[in-house]
């Protein structure tokens, strides 16, 4: 499956037993010896009788992660076609407190992502006090950052042009960055028009994805309280376009857009 051209592999893990190692994890993520895709997701029983199912995400290096907007419209659409759930609405369950989606016309989903984190204890990032944007060297060079949660931690950094960004030089360094203590997505945003962006999101563990949701929350909602965006914007991402309406602290972040299924098979590990 996809969103936007970020790209699933999505197992059923209720009607069958799924127990993979992260070596396993890899196999299927790599694009020319296993399947190939961006991320690894897994849709299990709830947890809760407050939800419906529960939610769990492998990066492409095998690591688990907190949190995924893309593979949350997947997630949805994925339990309708297997014939999981027919709900219009599905509360799910995730290592960072539930999330609900809706189903929408034309294949788009439409998620509560819930409210984004600032405190830098609980993204994690090293601050000593609460900013709009901070200072960081990156191989020897200042530059400034937004820091976001979305369920999963986030840098924002502005540009001039993303086309001329050098994610692949930036986008490790920030990664890896001691500040981060569980690394970090690194997002790199050009304002277009104050309801418009273009980004590009180098994911830890993923590398650069033709989208990111939760990228794409985190960019919004860094660029509105830097007085930058209002509060809804759509965002241009190499994979087409999400639209990301967020009205400040206290209030969750919406994202809405597709979710397409490309194909079903079995495979043998």
């Amino acid at each position: 499956m996809h969103g936007l051209g970020n790209d699933f592999v999505v197992f059923n893990a209720i009607d069958q037993q799924f127990a993979l190692s992260a070596g396993q994890i890899r196999f299927i993520a790599e694009r020319r010896f296993g399947i190939g895709c961006d991320q690894v997701l897994l849709v299990e029983a709830a947890r809760s009788i407050e939800t419906d199912f529960y939610y769990r995400i492998y990066n492409a290096d095998g690591g688990e992660v907190e949190q995924c907007g893309n593979g949350a419209r997947c997630f949805a659409r994925f339990v309708r076609d297997q014939g999981l759930s027919a709900k219009e609405v599905l509360r799910v369950g995730t290592a960072k407190g539930v999330i609900t989606l809706y189903h929408e016309a034309g294949d788009l989903v439409r998620i509560d992502m819930g409210e984004p984190t600032f405190i830098p204890a609980q993204i994690p990032f090293d601050a000593s006090q609460q900013a709009l944007t901070y200072p960081i060297e990156l191989d020897g060079e200042s530059c400034k950052i937004g820091v976001v949660s979305m369920g999963n931690p986030h840098a924002v950094m502005l540009v001039d042009d993303v086309e001329r960004a050098d994610v692949e030089w930036l986008g490790p360094l920030l990664e890896s960055h001691t500040l981060f203590p569980r690394r970090v997505n690194a997002g790199f945003m050009q304002l277009l028009s104050r309801s418009e962006i273009a980004l590009r999101v180098y994911e830890r563990g993923a590398g650069e994805t033709l989208a990111c949701g939760t990228g794409a929350c985190a960019a919004v909602v860094s660029g509105i309280q830097r007085g930058l965006l209002d509060e809804s914007v759509n965002v241009k991402v190499r994979g087409g376009e999400l639209v990301i309406s967020w009205n400040g602290e206290g209030s969750s972040v919406w994202m809405t857009g597709p979710a397409v299924a490309v194909f079903d098979g079995q495979i043998q590990i």
